[in-house]
């Protein structure tokens, strides 16, 4: 089977375990369905996510001309608190600033290497801890706008990490932690705007992985550099592909790559 397509990354649906799709142009990929399957992946050429041209994706997905001046990669992406579109005021584009911005907004703990703080929009749960390879998540603040969940974020971020290290989540080096218990010890820390937005008797989701055989020593694959490789499927975790040989391929940190993809039976 042949494919080739711009990488966008994988869309999910959550179950026992974790149902992944890679979705191309003409065509979508279970990507479930290739574990222990000979994967080939080969770098054709680069597809800007806005503009769609040749151009090297600088990131996110973007061309460099495209990174600073598209909505979707403004400062506020990446740091919640920054947002401004629930006062009126634009940064790039108001009316798509008051869309993403102005809804429900979820503040989280999640285990993925180890415990941290993070937001995300309320209709991207469990999406969102899928994607960061959790395997246990709480909700633990919802509000009505991007800017609470954001300032949440930074004062809670004093107390616990906002970080995930890539390498023990792949290598699936769990400690169990009692996110009820994390979610209790926090909420002294939580700002006085959003005290009122605090869930106080929900449990922790769980979430499981494909995955036949975890990587001891994930290698980072460079499609770029390397052009083309091929290895035996093994696992799906957070957007990495994970591969008998220890090579490691994140789907995410790839977008806007034009890739063919051959599977061998």
């Amino acid at each position: 089977m042949k494919f080739e397509g711009a990488l966008t990354k994988m869309e999910t649906e959550n179950g026992s375990p974790i149902q992944y799709y890679l979705l191309l142009q003409n065509n979508f990929i279970h990507v479930n369905q290739l574990l222990n399957k000979t994967v080939t992946l080969s770098f054709l050429k680069y597809q800007c996510l806005h503009c769609g041209l040749d151009k090297p994706i600088y990131r996110q997905g973007f061309c460099k001309s495209c990174f600073f001046e598209v909505p979707q990669a403004s400062d506020w992406v990446m740091h919640p608190e920054l947002s401004k579109a629930h006062l009126g005021i634009e940064d790039r584009d108001l009316e798509y600033e008051k869309k993403v911005q102005i809804q429900p907004h979820i503040v989280y703990l999640a285990n993925s290497s180890s415990v941290k703080v993070g937001v995300t929009r309320k209709s991207q749960v469990p999406t969102r801890w899928i994607d960061q390879g959790a395997h246990e998540a709480i909700e633990i603040v919802e509000v009505p706008n991007r800017y609470l969940a954001g300032i949440t974020e930074v004062a809670l971020k004093e107390h616990v990490s906002d970080k995930t290290n890539w390498r023990t989540m792949l290598k699936n080096e769990i400690t169990e932690e009692d996110l009820v218990a994390w979610r209790t010890k926090l909420k002294p820390f939580i700002p006085e705007e959003a005290q009122p937005y605090f869930i106080e008797n929900n449990i922790e989701t769980h979430l499981d992985f494909p995955v036949l055989q975890y990587p001891e020593k994930p290698v980072s694959l460079n499609l770029e550099k390397t052009r083309e490789y091929s290895g035996v499927l093994k696992g799906v975790k957070g957007q990495y592909l994970m591969f008998e040989d220890q090579t490691v391929f994140n789907i995410r940190g790839n977008e806007g790559l034009y890739i063919g993809i051959t599977v061998v039976h």
